[in-house]
């Protein structure tokens, strides 16, 4: 490894964890579009696995309502795993720019809902039915791109949940997606022990980086620099579009 990719890794995670401290948001979503850029998706992805587990679970243990979440969506958890498959099946068969292009528009996707937050409201009847729906298609959209929040964000978002058990929701589907991607990835040969090694050392950035993000939260209004962690975001995306389109 030279030290160009150490520290373009190093800032990825840094910055992920940070952005995580600081507004809540999904680390693999912030951390992807600075190493994608750098090392390409498909080098990217396995080294966001083992970081993201790790601060999923702790944002897990925090927010309590695990049980109750799964009873509650366990039939969209569950379709998370064959959807996450046949995405993986795509990745090992795409070129890294065109999945990298298809990360840039959930990242615009991604971006643009969250700060437009509309006011949409599904029965909790519908809700049930479109569940399954809605986790298969936010495991093959993460398959392709190892982003974990589309269409399962604006999914949450129009149950209206407490903070909690939305947070608890979101988090439980991460994990599990992670652990899944992370058997996938092993299997198509792209998560190697160098990878897993790369991740762990990774952990101490995390660290760091959300310990500052937290600071930064205690001290600034979040939602504004919320906000402006998703303009980023946008930018990535429509930068990584254009990269696929140039090339």
């Amino acid at each position: 490894m030279t030290i160009e990719t150490a520290v373009i890794i190093a800032c990825a995670y840094f910055i992920a964890a940070f952005v995580k401290g600081a507004t809540g948001l999904g680390f693999s979503t912030s951390a992807l579009p600075v190493m994608t850029l750098g090392l390409g998706l498909k080098s990217a992805m396995p080294l966001v696995i083992i970081p993201s587990v790790v601060s999923n679970v702790i944002v897990m243990f925090q927010a309590g309502h695990f049980r109750e979440t799964v009873r509650r969506f366990w039939p969209m958890f569950l379709s998370t795993i064959p959807g996450l498959i046949v995405g993986l099946l795509i990745l090992d068969r795409v070129n890294g720019l065109v999945a990298g292009a298809v990360l840039g528009t959930v990242l615009i996707l991604y971006g643009v809902i969250t700060i437009s937050r509309p006011a949409i409201h599904i029965s909790d009847r519908l809700a049930k039915r479109i569940a399954p729906i809605s986790g298969f298609l936010t495991g093959l959209i993460n398959g392709v791109t190892g982003s974990q929040v589309m269409p399962i964000l604006p999914f949450f978002l129009s149950l209206r949940l407490d903070p909690k058990r939305f947070v608890q929701g979101v988090n439980i589907s991460f994990t599990l997606s992670s652990l899944v991607m992370a058997a996938g990835l092993s299997r198509i040969g792209l998560m190697t022990w160098h990878s897993v090694w790369i991740s762990l050392a990774g952990l101490i950035p995390v660290f760091i980086g959300v310990k500052a993000g937290s600071y930064v939260r205690a001290r600034l209004e979040a939602e504004t620099f919320r906000k402006l962690v998703l303009i980023m975001l946008i930018l990535f995306g429509i930068i990584l579009i254009g990269k696929a389109l140039l090339a």
